[in-house]
């Protein structure tokens, strides 16, 4: 039979090795806390100077702009690749087409060679200096596609592209078909 006594010590015991884990956790999460707060300072002090820097930074483009000639608003040189292709009209000039689409027409408006009439996707391709990967000859074929649809270029009905401006009509807002 187990002595009277002995039931408290072994549960003093077992407190005392629970006590002394957690003291040792809370020792550890000490350590980490004061390592997170480090840190959070180091971060408070960064992000105070970048907003002194831009402040000041601010402050002396504002200065220079007061101190020169008026500003002059100029339009963007040239549409971004990936813009939307705008219906041709009389008196557009290309260089409101993205760069790509540009190409394509360079392409097709050059003077045709002996025999060469209107160029298939993959021909352009290749004419562009481009890999005639199934990608890239799809990625070109749809430009000229949008090109076409928009009356830049024509598409023949042998699926070939040939240089043939037309204005396409443009639907109104109003109409309700």
């Amino acid at each position: 039979m187990a002595s009277v006594l002995g039931i408290p010590e072994e549960r003093e015991t077992a407190a005392r090795v629970r006590v002394e884990g957690l003291r040792e956790e809370v020792a550890r999460l000490a350590g980490v806390l004061e390592a997170a707060e480090i840190e959070l300072d180091r971060r408070a002090i960064v992000r105070e100077e970048l907003v002194e820097a831009l402040a000041a930074s601010a402050a002396e483009t504002t200065a220079v702009a007061e101190a020169g000639t008026e500003w002059e608003i100029v339009p963007a040189p040239a549409p971004v690749p990936g813009s939307t292709v705008p219906p041709w009209r009389n008196g557009l000039p290309m260089t409101v087409l993205a760069p790509d689409y540009r190409r394509i027409l360079g392409v097709l408006e050059e003077p045709p060679s002996a025999g060469q009439g209107p160029l298939k996707a993959r021909e352009i391709t290749a004419e562009l200096g481009l890999e005639t990967t199934p990608a890239k000859v799809e990625e070109v074929r749809s430009k000229s596609r949008r090109l076409a649809g928009r009356g830049w270029l024509m598409q023949e009905t042998s699926r070939a592209f040939r240089v043939g401006r037309q204005p396409v009509a443009v639907p109104d807002a109003d109409s309700s078909a």
